[in-house]
């Protein structure tokens, strides 16, 4: 360990004695001549002067190149000494260590570019400086990255990123970071020097960039991006808010295959969306949800056959969500599945109540509607088949309707799905019809028993001829293959005598009621039968 004793017998700091380590770190051999006096002589005196029996300081010895680090202490021999001691415990090597791994933990190993923590530590420096400074950051999220991983290995996607970063850097100015923050992402901290279009400026160059095609292999690949840019302001205080709204850009930018602005209102929406899933969640645990109850009619008779059953959720502070709030939500989040699986055992168990109130088959059916996720994420006919069995029904007894979009989204799980509720002796109604993009072979094909046309091609129908057209469209089709129809939104018994007389089966609307809680619903079954 380097120790040096100094003091300052005839008033000025002299080297008196030092030892063999002090020599051999380079600090002089020869006390005069040490460097030490003349880096720390002014701070070895004002020590001396003062009262304090010791003292420590970091302290740089030498170039930026060979820079060596000392922590330096200061100890009086006595109370009244003018001589102190000097010892010096060299971190050279520790801090070396440090600043090595830290600039490994903040450095993506594949790019060499900064990592996300990188990235996020020198936009949280940007945040800091303020003072008017003024930047933006853009997240670029490769399209389609994973089939160039899954067709040609992951080294062919590594050697990709590493090209694909060498052009972005390319594409941006000296001022401007590019990092790697995920395994397809990149972002980048542009500062703005004049306005806010020189991000649209640095957009377009990327664009152009990625134009060129990359050669891989035998293959010639095309690479596109989805671009989100959010602007930093003094409201921004962290890094990782500014992050987050950049995100939340990039998002929409996969729909409109733009690059998109960070709005405000789309943070906004994200939270009380989050917020409605954490309310939601607890309300399904908890049986918080209920049904509702909605009369559906045979138009030729106006007898009551069937009522489908909505799903209604009022919190406990008594605030009523909107299936169309709560509904995406929870195919979004996945709660789709055990609110699927609760309406189903609901809607048995209350048809189970009216048969033992009507003292046997209460006559009517009851219509589950099925999302596209539910039909994706979860088994339904063994769901189903639990439910008929546990609560005594017959499968006719039940109605399970589904929407265009689930035959689209995954038509070999759904045709078979469909096959084993049809073997169960339930019906099958295809809900919203002509509103989604399906391949109408799918009629021929798949056990579909009613087809429900949508309530946008019923209301306001007599004053449209447009939409009588499509209405009588449907029902010859579905005349044709053999399948009965539902109207929704008849609001009239005009249109009820309208829609009976051009064939349609059955109806529902508000002409017959609205949504009824179950007992009310009950009770409208029985009067409408007197």
């Amino acid at each position: 360990m380097p120790l040096a004793l100094v003091g300052r017998p005839d008033g000025d700091v002299v080297v008196s004695a030092v030892n063999r380590a002090f020599r051999v770190a380079g600090l002089g051999s020869v006390g005069s001549e040490s460097p030490l006096l003349d880096a720390l002589g002014q701070r070895v005196d004002a020590f001396l002067s003062g009262e304090a029996a010791r003292e420590d300081f970091a302290w740089e010895f030498g170039d930026a190149v060979d820079c060596r680090h000392f922590r330096v202490t200061l100890a009086r021999r006595s109370p009244a000494s003018s001589y102190c001691f000097v010892t010096l415990v060299d971190h050279t090597g520790e801090l070396r260590t440090a600043r090595n791994l830290r600039r490994e933990m903040i450095t993506d190993s594949l790019t060499g570019l900064p990592n996300r923590s990188g990235f996020s530590e020198s936009l949280e420096e940007r945040i800091v400086e303020g003072g008017g400074a003024r930047y933006a950051v853009l997240i670029i999220d490769l399209d389609r990255f994973s089939r160039v991983n899954a067709c040609l290995g992951s080294m062919a996607g590594d050697e990709l990123l590493i090209t694909l970063a060498r052009r972005l850097k390319g594409a941006l100015r000296a001022s401007d970071m590019l990092a790697r923050t995920g395994g397809d992402e990149f972002g980048i901290l542009l500062a703005l020097e004049e306005s806010e279009a020189e991000a649209e400026q640095v957009v377009r160059r990327i664009r152009e960039t990625l134009a060129t095609p990359f050669r891989m292999s035998d293959f010639e690949i095309r690479v596109s991006c989805s671009i989100g840019i959010a602007f930093g302001s003094d409201a921004v205080e962290d890094s990782e808010d500014l992050i987050r709204h950049a995100h939340f850009a990039v998002k929409r930018s996969k729909t409109s295959g733009q690059a998109e602005y960070y709005q405000t209102q789309a943070l906004d929406i994200a939270r009380e969306q989050f917020g409605i899933e954490t309310e939601l969640r607890r309300a399904i645990e908890n049986g918080a949800m209920r049904l509702t109850y909605h009369p559906i009619c045979d138009l030729a008779t106006g007898r009551v056959v069937a009522f489908e059953s909505l799903a209604r959720w009022t919190d406990e502070n008594g605030h009523e969500y909107s299936p169309a709030d709560f509904i995406p939500v929870a195919e979004e989040s996945g709660l789709i599945v055990p609110l699927g699986r609760w309406a189903i055992d609901e809607a048995a168990r209350t048809l189970r109540s009216w048969d033992i109130r009507a003292g046997g088959d209460s006559g009517v059916r009851f219509a589950v509607n099925l999302s596209a996720i539910q039909l994706q994420r979860d088994d339904i006919a063994p769901v189903v088949e639990d439910a008929l069995r546990r609560n005594r029904l017959a499968g006719g007894r039940f109605t399970l309707e589904l929407t265009e979009s689930a035959l689209i989204s995954d038509p070999e799980r759904v045709a078979e799905t469909m096959h084993q509720l049809k073997s169960l002796g339930a019906t099958l109604a295809m809900d919203d019809f002509g509103t989604g993009y399906s391949n109408l072979a799918y009629l021929q094909k798949l056990p579909i028993d009613v087809l429900k046309m949508d309530r946008s091609f019923v209301t306001g129908m007599l004053a449209d001829r447009d939409k009588v057209a499509i209405v009588r469209a449907i029902l010859s089709l579905a005349q044709a293959l053999g399948k009965e129809t539902t109207a929704e939104g008849i609001e009239t018994n005009e249109l009820a005598q309208t829609l009976a007389a051009l064939g349609c089966t059955y109806g529902q609307g508000f002409v017959y009621a609205k949504p009824l809680e179950a007992d009310e619903a009950y009770d409208y079954l029985i009067a409408s039968r007197l």
